[in-house]
């Protein structure tokens, strides 16, 4: 890609991500892709994201593409971060199965923080399933 095929939006790290985006996925992947972050982008922009709820795997049939996915989820921590180091990985947790996480090269690159990372996540379902079976002996939903 010569210096005039990169695209320059208008600086911020996220638009310029997008415009590479735009240039190099499918044009239906992209149209995908906006339709699911141009409402986080906004709230971002707006400092609204806590009250912004959505998931990447409605678990629905329309469900988007793992390559998409992937991309949503490095959109967004591009705009959160401001960083274009991010990558999607996998980590192999033996309770959920795998877990893809976003973060930057530095801790994907570092098995140690990496072990960390899953062992949080393990706690942390450990924990979700203990209050799921207090919910559930004590009548409460448990679709948490």
């Amino acid at each position: 890609m010569s210096d005039s095929e990169i695209p320059h939006g208008d600086g911020r790290p996220v638009d310029v991500y997008l415009d590479l985006l735009r240039i190099r996925m499918d044009t239906e992947d992209y149209r995908l892709l906006m339709r699911v972050v141009e409402p986080v982008l906004q709230a971002i922009d707006e400092e609204r994201l806590s009250s912004l709820d959505f998931a990447l795997d409605s678990g629905a049939d329309d469900e988007l593409p793992q390559e998409v996915r992937d991309e949503v989820a490095l959109v967004i921590a591009t705009a959160v971060t401001g960083r274009l180091d991010n990558e999607v990985i996998e980590l192999d947790v033996d309770e959920t199965g795998p877990v893809r996480i976003v973060t930057d090269a530095s801790t994907a690159s570092d098995p140690v923080r990496l072990s960390e990372i899953a062992d949080y996540i393990k706690e942390r379902h450990r924990q979700t399933e203990e209050l799921r079976g207090i919910a559930k002996v004590s009548g409460l939903p448990t679709d948490f």
